[in-house]
């Protein structure tokens, strides 16, 4: 059968294809540690998971809303209020099979063929792909380690075209835990009101600071409300990564627009799933904080081991549970007899001789850096960084 030529310009996601190639190397018996995927290490809390099995035995088993079960939408609006001082009413609210699931479906209805669609770079793997699948054209704004890799308003202002219709923002940022300030969102906000850029701001990672705060860019002023798109789910905030609940919040024009997409892709996200998430808002919030201060303790070591690498300079992220350190100086160098041309061929050689898993900088726009996500245990982050000063002895 012929592929669609949409089809063919798709690749695989590069943090789910390593995490697939690292469990086949575990299944075949090789000893790997993985700080590949951005997936917490913690078991989905008691209270959301008797929720589910309630859910069950009660039969709620059936088709919801496409949009997501009333109690649900409600829970997410009391839950901008709270967190965000944000006012939406449950047409605001569309619940879908994942946060990735709600981008999905904003930059589907936000873009048209042709559009310029400007994303910050180091970004999640996925903004561009799903850019190229509304038809849209990524244009990527570039940071790096000494912008504490953000963006400004003068480089957004500078991007902006008459063919720009989006920009996709991160914050706390995969890969980077980068957090942008109130101020820095106040001035981005303020270009993309002057030029009626519609925003997607991603906000999956709210939960998990350290240091600051987290600033809703829809909260910065009522124009930016207007024009954005907030998405957030309970995956990583709650551990529930398999059970595929994200929602959005916005304009409700733009999330019936949305609603009606989903109702003809996926129909409504699991319903067992949904009181799941109920039960993650509403009900107890004590593991979210037990997780939060378990993730600053392996950030502070992962960043100290990383930070004594010959070769790997590492800021210290104020959220989410990922480091970025630059290992430019090692490209040109040997590791295990082998040539480092560059940060994939570095991940490659770790894998290989230090079994260990990592994600390299070109996946997420930028080069020379690697992705280590310290959502594993604090056993496997010893070891595993052990296994790369071993490695890194080779050096020549």
């Amino acid at each position: 059968m012929k592929l669609s030529a949409r089809a063919r310009s798709i690749g695989a996601s590069p943090t789910l294809a390593l995490d697939a190639k690292t469990k086949q190397l575990i299944r075949e018996g090789v000893d790997v540690i993985s700080f590949g995927v951005g997936e917490p290490d913690f078991d989905t809390p008691n209270h959301i998971k008797d929720a589910a099995i309630e859910a069950i035995n009660a039969g709620f088993t059936k088709y919801t809303p496409a949009s997501g079960i009333i109690e649900l939408r409600e829970a997410i609006c009391a839950k901008f209020k709270k967190d965000n001082n944000l006012e939406y009413k449950p047409e605001n609210i569309l619940v879908s099979s994942g946060a990735k699931h709600s981008i999905y479906n904003a930059v589907q209805v936000l873009c048209d063929e042709g559009d310029e669609v400007i994303i910050p770079a180091p970004y999640w793997v996925s903004y561009p792909e799903m850019v190229h699948l509304a038809g849209g054209r990524p244009v990527i704004l570039p940071s790096g380690i000494e912008t504490g890799f953000k963006v400004t308003a003068e480089q957004l202002e500078e991007a902006i075209t008459p063919r720009t219709s989006l920009m996709i923002l991160n914050t706390p940022s995969n890969p980077t835990g980068a957090i942008y300030t109130r101020d820095e969102l106040e001035k981005i906000a303020g270009v993309c009101v002057k030029h009626n850029v519609a925003v997607i701001s991603d906000e999956i990672y709210e939960k998990l600071i350290y240091e600051g705060e987290h600033v809703a860019f829809a909260a910065v002023n009522p124009e930016a409300k207007e024009i954005t798109v907030t998405v957030n789910g309970v995956s990583k905030a709650y551990s529930m990564t398999g059970w595929r609940i994200g929602y959005a919040g916005g304009p409700a024009d733009v999330i019936k627009a949305m609603s009606n997409l989903q109702s003809h892709a996926t129909s409504n996200a699991a319903s067992i799933s949904q009181k799941a998430a109920l039960e993650g808002l509403a009900g107890p919030q004590e593991p979210l904080e037990a997780m939060r201060v378990e993730f600053k303790k392996r950030r502070n070591y992962m960043v100290e081991r990383l930070n004594e690498m010959p070769g790997f300079k590492c800021l210290t992220p104020p959220g989410a549970f990922y480091v970025y350190p630059d290992i430019t100086w090692l490209i040109g160098k040997k590791l295990a007899g082998k040539q480092v041309t560059s940060d994939s061929a570095l991940a490659d050689i770790l894998l290989d001789d230090a079994r260990i898993a990592v994600v390299p900088g070109t996946a997420f726009g930028t080069e020379g850096n690697l992705r280590f996500s310290y959502a594993t245990s604090m056993e496997k982050i010893q070891e595993g960084l052990n296994r790369l000063a071993e490695v890194l002895e080779t050096l020549e």
